[in-house]
């Protein structure tokens, strides 16, 4: 049992108010409990990040550098304790919480190791004088996290803004805020005061956070809903904001796929990893009809070897979806699609467990024969369920994924990896990947963000450090003019 605290400039706090976190494998059990923030904490976070910035701000990059290195260590050394706990009350499965916490710590050394070039500054000199363009800390930043991958989705906002010379406030989902809270807990050692603070509670104490007049920038990862709303409230007071929303993002299957078991596999890892709670994960899946009927036999003997159980049960391939709420989402865009005639099959196995009827659990289910105007295709499902769709012109796959209101990441599939590549180029998404569709896809080296309603900005890579800085040019040109401009 784990009764967190508030992180706020340094000290441990609590509140009157607590909320419980439950095990989403049987929601009879509780784990622990994250105080309720009150706008008055969340006020004093805040200060205390902002009064904490110059100091921080003005360290020499080297030591901001060093804490962050520190960081990477102490989550890696917390990995074997906290994995367990981390698919108790979230629901994924072991390895998905190591892949969390190790991304995680990875992330934190991989920034640390490229701020030094990144954040370098740049002189310009000719006849005319000297240009120096330099990067500089934006100020307090708010981290809004969800609750799928609470651990490394947090610090791919942290460790930028911190190396950088920011700091903040971060407030984690409830959801599944327990393990972050012990993580943020462990770090104090490794930080000023003031410099990483972190209030937990519901929607009021995220409101009340973004909307501090003090806060100037906002990290945010959560649904579009939300995510306008923020983008609103940044507005008044001209706040910089990264926003990563989310995605409806398909795999597209060309008709020289190799329909091996391995290839299935990988496509099925793509969209049941995490129960379907991956905000890049494969979610929809379209298929020549020439090789249709195949494909989808393949596929289903793919799905089929899933064994559904609790997360940190290490027999179980697959876990409880994290709450009621977006069970019955699921359950929803099922029900609508079996009502218009799609066909709806069910797989894999269930774990024995006298738990069952009171968790979150699902188990996962192919969609055949949809209509593409359905919940099931043009949704984001964020559960264990994927629709397969015919086609039979490519042009109309690429209309159909460009018309999309999302554009997170798209996958294609194909024996030729040229042909792969020159497809990607067509699609309006932030992240194409070649025959895999999981978290091996990722390279923290390259930017990651989506385009139309699923964000704005990007991270990892360089591109992180640049959205939690400043451009500012000084400049002493007494002589002519520089270069023409045209």
């Amino acid at each position: 049992m784990i009764n967190a605290k508030l992180i706020i400039n340094g000290r441990e706090e609590t509140s009157d108010r607590t909320i419980d976190v439950v095990s989403p494998a049987d929601t009879r059990v509780v784990l622990g409990s994250v105080p309720d923030a009150t706008s008055e904490q969340v006020d004093e976070a805040v200060q205390a990040a902002a009064t904490a910035f110059p100091e921080w701000s003005s360290r020499p990059l080297e030591e901001r550098q060093g804490a962050l290195f520190a960081a990477a260590g102490a989550i890696h050394d917390m990995i074997e304790e906290y994995a367990p706990l981390l698919s108790r009350e979230n629901g994924k499965i072991l390895e998905e919480s190591h892949i969390d916490l190790e991304f995680a710590s990875g992330i934190c050394g991989y920034t640390a190791g490229i701020s030094a070039e990144a954040l370098a500054d740049q002189r310009i000199h000719d006849a005319g004088g000297t240009t120096l363009i330099r990067r500089r800390p934006i100020g307090p930043v708010a981290a809004v996290t969800p609750w799928n991958f609470p651990v490394v989705l947090s610090f791919m906002k942290l460790a930028p803004a911190l190396v950088a010379g920011n700091t903040v406030v971060l407030k984690p989902s409830e959801n599944s805020p327990l393990v972050l809270t012990e993580v943020i807990r462990a770090l104090q050692e490794h930080f000023p005061p003031g410099v990483l603070n972190m209030v937990t509670g519901g929607d009021a104490t995220g409101e009340a956070l973004v909307a501090h007049p003090l806060i100037r920038k906002i990290g945010f990862t959560g649904g579009i809903d939300t995510g306008r709303k923020v983008m609103a409230v940044a507005a008044q007071d001209i706040k910089r904001v990264t926003l990563e929303l989310g995605g409806n993002d398909p795999a597209v299957v060309l008709d020289d796929v190799d329909l091996s078991p391995e290839t299935m596999r990988r496509i099925a890892k793509g969209a049941f990893s995490a129960t379907g709670q991956v905000c890049f994960g494969l979610k929809s899946i379209y298929v020549p009809t020439r090789i249709h009927d195949r494909f989808v036999e393949a596929f289903h003997a793919a799905v089929d070897e899933i064994v559904v159980g609790p997360g940190d049960d290490p027999r179980s391939t697959m876990g409880p979806l994290n709450n009621a709420q977006q069970k019955g989402s699921v359950e929803k865009i099922l029900e609508e699609a079996r009502g218009a005639g799609a066909v709806v099959t069910t797989l894999g196995r269930k774990l024995d467990t006298a738990a069952w009827e009171h968790g979150h659990f699902m188990m996962p289910s192919v969609v055949t024969d949809a209509d593409p105007r359905l919940a099931i295709v043009e949704q984001e499902q964020f559960g264990p369920t994927v629709p397969v769709v015919r086609y039979t012109e490519l042009d109309e796959v690429i209309r159909l994924t460009n018309r999309s209101q999302f554009g997170l990441a798209a996958s294609i599939w194909s024996a030729d990896e040229d042909r792969a590549f020159e497809l990607g180029r067509r699609l309006d998404t932030g992240s194409v990947f070649i025959n895999s569709h999981s978290f091996s896809s990722l390279d923290p080296r390259a930017p990651f963000g989506g385009t139309k309603n699923s964000g704005l900005g990007r991270e990892f890579s360089p591109a992180s450090l640049d959205a939690y800085t400043e451009l500012q040019t000084i400049s002493r040109r007494t002589g002519p003019p520089g270069p023409p401009l045209s």
